[in-house]
């Protein structure tokens, strides 16, 4: 079946590479600022840091 030019399944978008960077770059420094957070946190609580995980 051949559809009308303005009735075909247009694909979704792509966002630009850029965007992609940025928000991984952002995603990037969050999860530090979050590991850094927790690390103040157990060494306030005098707490060791978890073990590394095994490996195999």
């Amino acid at each position: 079946m051949d559809w009308p030019e303005q009735d075909k399944p247009q694909p979704a978008p792509r966002p630009e590479p850029d965007s992609r960077e940025a928000r991984l770059a952002a995603a990037l420094r969050e999860n530090l600022r979050r590991r850094k957070a927790q690390a103040r946190a157990r060494e306030e609580a005098g707490r060791p840091p978890p073990p590394d995980e095994p490996k195999d």
